[in-house]
């Protein structure tokens, strides 16, 4: 699916099987001590370099939090939903696969895998499966997102309301 065509995606435009994928970032050892830093987890495996290495690690690694918030925020740069989106309803089956080290290119590939209406006629849940990929085309975290989307109705509610 062409990623331009899928600004606000509302949730009858979503298509089960639908693939995305995102552009890439570089991590850097910044990025990793930021968010040490606003997190307040400075576990020496994020902080000291010596000390990832004495538990066979190259360089300190990335929490396995920052992949996930890596992942949620690649994947709003495509702006599906932009518009549309109500809340983000939770994280499962998260795991952390392989360790995030600095200057790892990473990218985010999804699908669409279920979605559902709720009570509420003006939204639905949507889920996608995410990957976190390595410039190795390894996966670093594999994870479900579940999402409360408009739905068109919605969009046609608030444009009748005075």
């Amino acid at each position: 699916m062409d990623p331009a065509a899928a600004i606000n995606f509302h949730y009858e435009d979503i298509a089960l099987g639908a693939e995305f994928e995102t552009a890439a970032h570089i991590v850097t050892q910044a990025d990793i001590a930021a968010f040490a830093e606003v997190t307040r987890d400075h576990h020496p495996l994020h902080i000291d370099a010596a000390y990832a290495r004495s538990q066979g690690f190259p360089a300190v690694i990335g929490h396995g939090l920052f992949g996930l918030s890596l992942m949620e925020g690649l994947k709003s740069e495509l702006k599906l939903y932009e518009e549309t989106s109500v809340a983000s309803l939770g994280w499962d089956e998260v795991r952390f696969k392989a360790p995030i080290i600095a200057g790892d290119r990473l990218r985010v590939r999804f699908r669409f895998v279920e979605k559902r209406p709720t009570k509420n006629p003006g939204r639905g849940i949507v889920i996608e499966a995410l990957d976190l990929i390595n410039q190795r085309d390894e996966v670093v975290t594999a994870a479900r997102h579940i999402s409360l989307i408009l739905t068109r109705q919605a969009g046609r509610d608030a444009t009748a309301a005075p």
